[in-house]
């Protein structure tokens, strides 16, 4: 059952739990849906506390809308589903959210800029939201990890088919990081072509603004922008080359009335966190501390536990080495410039 029936039989008897006992008749009856009472017809094979230990034992938490923990913001949304499943930490939906989005056929450019935007989130605090699809979606959640922030992805399927497989490595360090994975849809249902669309209106819901990376002409990215248009939420996008096809949706969208975003400083502004950056340590502005950390190539999780440094204080040591040509960045993975 979609949210709409969901919606609909829980309006009808008030709660899920008056429904349960209901004669397939009086489900008729009650919501005027007789396409309802026959789906429903599976409950007598069905035992809700046999489900549910079943569930537990997977490690997948249920959070219906009457939870403490269900998500703010997806309230809001017109039909929020009636149960969020999730593996992980869902309290992270507590922080500033931002969605950062875009083609699963990036670009060079479309990758390393989700990316970055990400890394420079996570060291603001706010949390990043996407889809764990490849391309975009993939960079933008290993950016946020190694800026040692959180990071949520919701699923286009059940969270017992993680989706693309080859993404779930990197769902597991989501979970890792205190961040979630999350769907709306039964843990058993597999990923089709309609699920993907629907998702993208959960990514919209827990966000308060939608960052569109690269996307071409029809693209999930441009779906999941339009909804958050719907849902009054703000929406930016990159600007990309003219020629390109990937920026013609990003492009596009500027011509409408996006936001331009070239930094994660625009980012901020547009949710109204503060950018402004902190103080330098004046015993150490050529960043000779953080050079003598990395003998080694680091990730920026693992520099922000050794070097002491909060992460915004982190985050401005690291970007005067790159200008200055003493460290770069590839991959997510600070080297010593040679």
């Amino acid at each position: 059952m979609g949210a709409l029936k969901l919606e609909k039989l829980r309006s009808s008897f008030g709660s899920f739990e008056n429904a349960w006992p209901a004669s397939s008749a009086e489900i008729k009856n009650k919501t005027g849906d007789a396409d309802l009472a026959s789906v429903l017809e599976s409950r007598k094979n069905t035992d809700p506390e046999d489900e549910w230990r079943a569930l537990e034992n997977t490690g997948i938490k249920a959070v219906s809308q009457n939870s403490e923990n269900y998500p703010e913001l997806l309230k809001e949304i017109p039909h929020p589903p009636a149960i969020i499943y999730c593996l992980g930490d869902l309290n992270c939906v507590s922080m500033p959210a931002v969605a950062i989005v875009g083609t699963r056929r990036a670009t060079r450019y479309g990758l390393e800029t989700a990316e970055n935007l990400a890394r420079d989130l996570a060291f603001a605090g706010v949390l990043v939201v996407s889809g764990l699809a490849l391309g975009v979606d993939s960079r933008a959640h290993s950016g946020s990890l190694a800026g040692g922030g959180k990071t949520v992805a919701v699923l286009g399927s059940g969270l017992q088919y993680i989706y693309p497989l080859q993404n779930k490595k990197l769902a597991e360090r989501i979970m890792a990081q205190n961040g979630a994975v999350v769907s709306e849809f039964p843990p058993s249902k597999s990923p089709e072509k309609w699920t993907f669309p629907q998702r993208n209106r959960i990514v919209a819901g827990l966000s308060k603004l939608v960052v569109v990376v690269e996307a071409p002409e029809k693209s999930g990215a441009l779906i999941t922008a339009d909804l958050a248009l719907d849902y009054n939420r703000e929406v930016g996008a990159v600007p990309g080359e003219i020629n390109s096809v990937n920026s013609f949706g990003t492009n596009l969208l500027l011509k409408k009335g996006a936001a331009v975003v070239r930094s994660a400083d625009d980012i901020l502004e547009l949710i109204g966190m503060e950018t402004s950056p902190p103080a330098i340590d004046k015993d150490d502005t050529g960043g000779q501390y953080l050079l003598g950390l990395l003998e080694e190539p680091m990730r920026a999780d693992d520099i922000l536990l050794k070097s002491g440094l909060n992460s915004s204080e982190l985050n401005q040591q690291l970007t005067l080495l790159e200008l200055s040509g003493k460290i770069k960045n590839i991959g997510g993975i600070f080297h010593r410039a040679k």
